[in-house]
Parts: C-alpha cells; structure tokens; sequence
C-alpha cells in the first residue's frame, strides 16, 4: 500500500506563492507519474499538473501554464507543486495521486487511472 502525505496549503492573498508537497512512502513500479488535482465543491476533480518518472516531462492545467511548476525530489520521494501569482479560482483542495504503469508515459487527465490518493490540503486564494 502506498501512502501519499500531502502539506503546504493554508489562505493566502491573491498573488502570492504557495508550495505544496506530496511525500510518497514508495514508488512499486518503474514507471509513475504524479500528478495533483485540485477540487472544488459541485466540481468535478481537475488535473492541475503532472510529472512523469519516466521522461521527466511535466504538464500543465492551462490555467497554471506560467504560474505553476511541478518537480521532484528523487532522494526524498516528494514531488512538489509550486504556485505562484495565486489568484482566488486557484482556491481548491489540492490531491497528489501516483499513477502506475507498464506502458509509460504514465500522465493522465482522467482521475480514475490513479493509483493511490493522498487525504488533500487546502487552498484558499482571498481576493
């Protein structure tokens, strides 16, 4: 069973920086991506960005392109999202999920392919 422990959300202003993290106790495949989501309430979960182990590519919600940036800690088994220039629609629950698989790459929009989930941490962006 793999765990996610996700940290680093709370309230802060419109434009400022957050940084979220997602330790992960261990990866049981090669190849894995992760990626956080965010959810609002009535929403639907969105894919906010996603790092690939495998090629080291990352991806992006439009809405984060600039603004956002996902890496890793390959020692400490953390990826990291960092948010700056933070505006009140970036407020969420923001979820980090590993994906697995044998046939990489490993990003996915779709929620359901994720593996394992972490508990979320709140976002709130005031205005």
């Amino acid at each position: 069973q793999v765990q996610l422990v996700e940290s680093g959300g709370g309230l802060v202003q419109t434009g400022g920086s957050l940084r979220l993290s997602c330790a992960a106790s261990e990866f049981t495949s090669k190849y894995w991506a992760i990626s956080w989501f965010r959810q609002v309430p009535g929403k639907e979960r969105e894919a906010a960005s996603c790092i690939d182990r495998n090629d080291g590519r990352s991806y992006y919600l439009n809405s984060g392109k600039g603004r956002f940036t996902i890496f890793r800690d390959a020692a400490k088994n953390t990826v990291y999202l960092e948010m700056n220039s933070l505006e009140p629609e970036d407020t969420a629950v923001y979820y980090c999920a590993v994906r697995f698989t044998n046939l990489p790459p490993a990003c996915e929009l779709n929620p359901n392919w994720y593996n394992y989930w972490g508990q979320g941490t709140q976002v709130i962006v005031s205005s």
